[in-house]
């Protein structure tokens, strides 16, 4: 399969749908990391510890670095995400399929943050992948089990585990400071906190990166009669590309979503932010490595929440909790019903 970048280019020219495949994509890069990343700096910003304008450029760079390293160290999350459906031998059938479910995702996932409430693009990404796959099958023949299942592992991981490091990590750092004093530990603690932004940035860059880099690269495969990408490596070029959008989406904010992040759903102090950077930070970290797609908001909103149920778990607005958790519940058939129907109506029209 020829994967070079001067065929893509010919590919777009010579095929609207894999240019309008290709835009929406991208189109979905950037809305995450305009309504997902800002979740990142969410703590640093809200703490003090960077002036918003700096959080969000350094976060940019992160993520930017985020996708291109992690991809090219490991790429496992990209082949879950590739293997997770099957659209059929039907390669143009296909690649308007995989349309539908990018769009689903755009408009569910800018409907979401117009209300200030924390999106879980990679969800949506799975539900989206899913409703067309069933759209095209008819049925659920379309799924890939073996791969979907660890969808469900990342969404317990995310869960359990980023609430336990999150407590485990903030009561660690309260016994060993106990009895400091406390101006000292606060000049440690922005420098550190700095430190855990720019972890999570780049881990968010990994994560939700490779998730789109997968869907990029599956429809360049579809446009060379390819319906699946096993054993083909991932160029260079797409890492570059893809990251690139997702630190320009960075770049442009998301102040509601730190709003409701790092001050609504609990108070936290430096210490506390660190401590919820670094654990969630260490969940993406270990979910990388195994090629498990997790939901970069759900790891660091229940990291905050182990780090506040440290000092008492009223110290968590459960309101705002409630909130991100419907949100999260409604993605999958909600994305994937619009993705279903949107699926059907394309492969009706072209």
């Amino acid at each position: 399969m020829d994967v070079s970048f001067s065929y893509f280019l010919e590919g777009m020219s010579t095929n609207p749908v894999l240019l309008i495949t290709v835009l929406l994509t991208l189109g979905v890069i950037f809305v995450n990391g305009w309504t997902d990343a800002p979740n990142a700096i969410a703590t640093c910003i809200t703490t003090r510890c960077l002036p918003a304008r700096t959080a969000i450029l350094l976060s940019a760079v992160f993520n930017f670095l985020g996708v291109l390293v992690m991809t090219h160290i490991n790429s496992s999350v990209a082949s879950t995400i590739s293997n997770m459906v099957d659209f059929g031998g039907n390669t143009q059938e296909a690649l308007i399929a995989l349309c539908a479910a990018l769009f689903s995702i755009v408009v569910y996932s800018v409907g979401a943050s117009y209300f200030g409430i924390p999106t879980s693009e990679s969800h949506s990404l799975i539900a989206g992948l899913s409703g067309a796959a069933i759209a095209i099958h008819n049925g659920v023949g379309g799924i890939n089990m073996n791969e979907w299942v660890k969808v469900l592992y990342g969404l317990v991981l995310s869960l359990f585990l980023g609430f336990v490091t999150g407590w485990v990590f903030c009561k660690l750092v309260t016994l060993i400071c106990a009895g400091m004093d406390r101006r000292k530990t606060g000049k440690f603690f922005t420098g550190a906190q700095i430190f855990g932004a720019i972890a999570m940035s780049f881990m968010h860059g990994a994560q939700d990166g490779q998730k789109f880099i997968g869907v990029l690269f599956l429809g360049v495969a579809f446009c060379n009669g390819q319906s699946s990408v096993s054993g083909i490596m991932i160029p260079v070029w797409l890492m570059i590309l893809c990251s690139s959008v997702m630190g320009i989406g960075t770049s442009v904010g998301g102040e509601k979503i730190i709003k409701s992040v790092g001050m609504d759903m609990v108070k936290l102090e430096k210490y506390q932010g660190f401590s919820a950077d670094l654990s969630a930070a260490f969940c993406l970290l270990l979910s990388s490595l195994f090629g498990i797609p997790v939901s970069t908001t759900h790891t660091k909103t229940t990291a905050i929440m182990g780090v506040g149920a440290v000092r008492r778990i009223s110290a968590i607005n459960f309101g705002v909790v409630k909130d991100m958790v419907l949100t999260w519940i409604f993605t999958f058939p909600g994305c994937g019903f619009i993705s279903f129907v949107m699926a059907k109506l394309f492969m009706a029209i072209f």
